[in-house]
């Protein structure tokens, strides 16, 4: 079965889409915290964490004796560019963006949305030399680093700056 029949085989039960939903309102519950949220045996949950992990929708990390579940939305993203064209991308966010902040759960402290922590996993096939550029290569970091430019000769002791044109960080 290839990755994207597993995505949508884990996404097909709506089981597996509550438990999802929980990880998104509160990402790294563990079993017994989305055990109370379902109305089915800790077996049964268990049995659709695993395959929503086999799949690589969510992500787990050990803290302790407990194991943290967290919502890893790769695949879908994956699945997503896929299917949506560099023109409708544009578009595409934009709905998405204003969906989000107005169904989004506000702080009652402040005027913003709550801040959860999130873990992301996704595994790529390359080559080591094809890894160290995009470690390294400062155009091709600023791409996933939300805009944050690293600079640096990449040699031992070698001084390391970083600026935020137009990203987040400024």
């Amino acid at each position: 079965m290839s990755d994207v029949d597993a995505v949508f085989k884990a996404l097909a039960d709506p089981t597996r889409r509550s438990l999802l939903d929980e990880l998104f309102r509160e990402d790294g519950q563990t079993l017994s915290a989305l055990e109370t949220r379902c109305s089915m045996t800790r077996f049964g949950v268990m049995k659709h964490l695993k395959q929503l992990e086999e799949a690589g929708l969510i992500v787990t990390k050990r803290r302790g004796r407990e194991k943290q579940h967290f919502l890893n939305p790769v695949p879908i993203r994956l699945i997503y560019d896929r299917w949506v064209s560099k023109y409708a991308e544009p578009w595409a966010a934009g709905l998405t963006e204003l969906k989000q902040r107005l169904e989004s759960p506000m702080d009652p402290t402040t005027t913003e949305p709550k801040t959860m922590e999130r873990v992301f996993e996704i595994y790529i096939r390359t080559t080591p030399e094809k890894l160290w550029e995009a470690i390294t290569d400062a155009d091709i970091r600023e791409k996933y680093m939300f805009g944050a430019r690293f600079e640096s000769e990449w040699e031992v002791g070698a001084a390391m700056s970083m600026s935020s044109p137009g990203g987040l960080l400024g």
